[in-house]
């Protein structure tokens, strides 16, 4: 692990099932991310999905890339375009610190057809040797 060290990219098909079994798994029973009738009279053009989602995708990129003894710390995120159904979410990263601690802090970008849906930083710690 060093800075500069740059994640593979993945891309994240945005299926209708991903945003409703999302906003389900993590509770989130707002109708516009399961009703799209309900979403368009909102003001959306179709369902879209949730943060809790995007975080859980965000935070199993990094995992992936440092493997399963990675631990997240923190995930601080900031959404800008929404993700809806039929899109394709490509998630970077790139390692832009490293800490005395044996933490690692990840920049990470996904972006959609409309432009960045999820902006943020990762703060993950690997066991020494892991990575």
């Amino acid at each position: 692990m060093k800075v500069g060290e740059e994640l593979a990219p993945l891309e994240i098909a945005v299926t209708r099932t991903l945003i409703v079994a999302g906003a389900v798994a993590s509770r989130d029973y707002q109708d516009v991310h399961h009703d799209a009738e309900l979403a368009r009279e909102k003001g959306s053009p179709d369902i879209f999905m949730n943060i809790l989602t995007t975080n859980g995708l965000v935070g199993r990129y990094v995992t992936d890339h440092f493997g399963p003894s990675a631990v997240l710390r923190r995930i601080a995120i900031r959404l800008g375009a929404p993700n809806y159904p039929g899109d394709t979410m490509l998630l970077s990263g790139k390692v832009t610190a490293l800490g005395d601690d044996g933490t690692a802090e990840v920049s990470i970008v996904g972006a959609n057809g409309l432009g960045r849906h999820v902006t943020g930083t990762v703060t993950i710690s690997v066991p020494e040797g892991s990575a």
